[in-house]
């Protein structure tokens, strides 16, 4: 570790500190809500939270004793589809003037020892959306891409699903009369060709024939006698 840079795990006395830090943060991804709420009160009680639970991991980095960055992390022990135990970081942010400087590398090398403490195989990083740097700077550190998140609130999900509902019911309203109404106009385009096939005269096929070849003859200016009427 490089001198002046210092990573600790937070205590109760940093939550002001670390509710600064996430503001700069939130502000530089430019993703709102995504990342964290702006209400100083609620962001110092959501991270007070994580710090008090047993699975949390919350790492403060200093730049000559200055509060310059943070790592927010959860051990994630086996699940239904995780047969390891995982440290998943959350949040992970230096102070763009703390850059380059060597404590990124020490806060995942903090990270590194809060996974081997908790007995963690693997870690799990979600960089701000958005943060290119961090992005590299992990892929540098062999993470590979493993998942994609997307994100919307209950209220516009709930709003989607019932216009999606209310569409596709209204499309179903439109389409059946159109089939029944379709099959009614086949069905009477059929018993139509079949009264007027069955109203045609004996004979009237053949008569029709004859006075084809009789017009054919006339047209053709052909002399009576080759003409060959049987009427």
């Amino acid at each position: 570790m490089r001198p002046g840079v210092l990573v600790r795990p937070a205590r109760p006395d940093d939550l002001d500190d670390l509710v600064d830090l996430c503001l700069e943060a939130r502000g530089e991804a430019a993703v709102g809500s995504q990342l964290c709420t702006d209400a100083t009160d609620r962001l110092r009680d959501q991270i007070g939270v994580l710090v008090g639970l047993p699975t949390g991991r919350v790492l403060i980095g200093q730049l000559d004793d200055e509060p310059a960055g943070f790592l927010l992390a959860r051990v994630v022990e086996p699940g239904l589809f995780l047969d390891v135990t995982s440290l998943g970081i959350e949040a992970v942010y230096v102070r763009a003037g703390a850059r380059r400087r060597g404590l990124g590398h020490a806060l995942l090398g903090g990270a590194v020892a809060a996974a081997e403490e908790a007995g963690a195989t693997e870690l799990y990083a979600a960089p701000i959306p958005g943060a290119r740097g961090m992005h590299r700077f992990l892929a540098r550190l062999g993470f590979a891409p493993a998942a994609s998140h997307r994100v919307v609130t209950t209220a516009a999900l709930q709003r989607r699903l019932a216009h999606e509902h209310a569409a596709a019911a209204a499309q179903g309203r439109r389409s059946a009369p159109r089939g029944l109404e379709d099959l009614i106009a086949r069905r009477r385009q059929a018993r139509e060709g079949r009264v007027r096939h069955d109203e045609v005269p004996a004979g009237a096929d053949q008569r029709a024939s004859i006075s084809m070849q009789v017009n054919r003859a006339v047209q053709s200016r052909r002399p009576s006698a080759s003409s060959t009427t049987t009427w």
